[in-house]
C-alpha cells in the first residue's frame, strides 16, 4: 500500500534520495526470495533501496515520509531527520498498528487519513492535514484500505507541495489500535449479527463445521440469498465460504456438499 504514495511523489517531481523497505522474503513452494512491493516499485523507478533506517541519514535528505512501515524508528534517527507519516485514522482515534481493522470492528461510520509529524511516542505527533473517509455498511477492510490510500496519496503530495508549516496538536479521546490477534478472527456465534458481519468484512474470519475449520469470506445481514447461520440476536446470511483444504465457494454449494441444513447453528 506504500507503492502509490511512492510513485506519486516521484511523479510530482520530489527528489527521492532513498527508499527503506523490509528485507526480501521467501515465497512460494520454491522458497525463492522476493522483494516487497515497495522495493520492487523503487527498483523499477531507478531509486536506491536499503533495509536499514539509519541509511536515511547518509543521503542528505531534508524529510522522511513514512507509509505503513511497521517498524519503530529510533530516536537518534528522528533527531537528525524530520519525518511525516501517512496514518490511516482520524487521530487521536486509533493510534497504533491496525487502525483500519479496529475502526471497522468498532462499527465506526467514518475514519480518515492524517499526515502527521513523527515523534518518539506512538502516533502522538501533530497533524498537518487530514481527510475523512466514510465506512459503508458493506465496506470490507481491503476496500477501506484501498480508499484510504486513494485519498491519502494526493493529500500527502499536496501537503508537501504547499509546505508543512506547523502541525496542529491532536485533540479528543485517545484510542489504540492493537494488532489483530489471530484468535480474534474466530467467530463467536453468540454475538449479534452486526458484530459478526464486521468481523467477516475484516477478512479471514473462521468457524468450525464437523470438526474442521471453515472460513467465512462474505456474508450479509439481509437482502441476499445464502446459507442462514443463527447468531446471538437473529441470523446472518453466509454467501462465500472456504472449507479447510479447499478453494473458496458459494456457501450454498458448500452446504449442499456437506449436507448442512439451513439454518445452521455453528458450535451447537
Amino acid at each position: 500500500m506504500a507503492v502509490p504514495p511512492l510513485r506519486a511523489l516521484v511523479d510530482a517531481g520530489f527528489d527521492v534520495a532513498l527508499v527503506v523497505s523490509r528485507a526480501d522474503r521467501r515465497r512460494g513452494r520454491g522458497g525463492a526470495l522476493s522483494p516487497s512491493p515497495v522495493k520492487a516499485a523503487a527498483l523499477e523507478l531507478g531509486l536506491p533501496v536499503s533495509e536499514q533506517v539509519d541509511d536515511a541519514l547518509t543521503v542528505g535528505a531534508d524529510l522522511g515520509v513514512v507509509v505503513a512501515f511497521g517498524r519503530i524508528i529510533k530516536p537518534h534517527v528522528l533527531a537528525a531527520l524530520p519525518m511525516v507519516n501517512v496514518h490511516f485514522s482520524l487521530l487521536p482515534r486509533w493510534r497504533g498498528a491496525a487502525p483500519v481493522e479496529r475502526a471497522l470492528l468498532a462499527g465506526d461510520e467514518v475514519t480518515g487519513v492524517c499526515i502527521m509529524d513523527v515523534e518518539e511516542g506512538l502516533d502522538t505527533g501533530g497533524v498537518y492535514a487530514r481527510a475523512e473517509v466514510p465506512i459503508g455498511p458493506d465496506t470490507t477492510a481491503d476496500a477501506l484500505r484501498a480508499e484510504l490510500v486513494a485519498v491519502g496519496t494526493p493529500l500527502l503530495v499536496e501537503t508537501l507541495q504547499h509546505g508543512l508549516g506547523s502541525p496542529e496538536p491532536q485533540h479528543g479521546d485517545v484510542t489504540y489500535a492493537e494488532k489483530i490477534d489471530p484468535a480474534e478472527l474466530e467467530i463467536d456465534w453468540s454475538q449479534p449479527s452486526a458484530e459478526i458481519d464486521r468481523l467477516v468484512r475484516l477478512g479471514g474470519a473462521w468457524t468450525t463445521s464437523d470438526g474442521r475449520r471453515l472460513k467465512v469470506w462474505r456474508a450479509a445481514r439481509a437482502g441476499e440469498d445464502g446459507v442462514t447461520a443463527v447468531t446471538g440476536d437473529g441470523s446472518l446470511q453466509l454467501l462465500e465460504v472456504q472449507p479447510e483444504g479447499k478453494a473458496r465457494m458459494a456457501a450454498a454449494d458448500w452446504a449442499r456438499g456437506a449436507r448442512v441444513a439451513s439454518p445452521v447453528r455453528f458450535g451447537a
